[in-house]
């Protein structure tokens, strides 16, 4: 299993992925603008259930890519980097917008849990994570993969919880707010698109030693 150390990294690298808000965190931040705070713990838990498709995924497939071919995982690992940097570049060039967000329908409780599962397994910021990033934090030196992969996948998910979570209360409080201002949508675009870049250059430039113990 890995080390007390590479755990405090890879959950400081997590929590600074989910404080970048993407397709989940919008998910929820509606649902909590829309329809109240027990509406977006709902979506939370939703979400998170689509995370374990994710962590599932990644430990059967991720462990069978190390196991067989450096190459294979090596080109996995700078496209998904590509990808962090160019959502880093995207959200720095964004222009502010003074569009109020457009509201969901009002939904049931169980259309709001399926509607985020769905929302988080089609979810490219996660998907990446797990495929791109995560592996960084594995050793074979420690033991088999896909159980490192496992530990990692439910700190991700305790972690994304907490966070999403806390979105969701606050959005709750901040209803009005967040459907007005347009200069904190922009202060988010450019904390989001500097943490996208530092997460993209992370993935492109560590977890070598991974590689070459395949």
């Amino acid at each position: 299993m890995p080390d007390l150390t590479t755990l405090a990294l890879f959950a400081a690298a997590t929590l600074a992925l989910l404080l970048v808000p993407g397709p989940a965190v919008l998910y929820i931040v509606t649902r909590s603008v829309s329809q109240g705070r027990s509406a977006g713990l709902i979506s939370v838990l939703g979400i998170h259930l689509g995370s374990v498709v994710h962590v599932a995924a990644a430990a059967l497939g991720i462990s069978a890519l190390l196991a067989t071919s450096a190459t294979a995982f090596a080109v996995v690992k700078y496209l998904g980097a590509a990808y962090l940097v160019w959502l880093g570049v995207r959200k720095l060039m964004a222009r502010p917008s003074g569009v109020e967000a457009v509201e969901p329908p009002l939904a049931t409780r169980s259309r709001m849990f399926w509607q985020g599962f769905v929302v988080n397994v089609l979810n490219p910021k996660t998907a990446i994570f797990f495929l791109a990033f995560l592996p960084q934090f594995t050793d074979h030196t420690r033991g088999p993969i896909a159980p490192q992969i496992l530990l990692l996948g439910v700190i991700w998910i305790v972690l994304g919880m907490a966070s999403d979570g806390a979105f969701a209360l606050l959005a709750s409080a901040m209803a009005g707010r967040l459907r007005r201002s347009a200069r904190a949508r922009r202060r988010l675009d450019l904390t989001s698109g500097v943490v996208y870049l530092g997460l993209g250059a992370v993935a492109a430039f560590t977890g070598e030693s991974a590689m070459a113990k395949t």
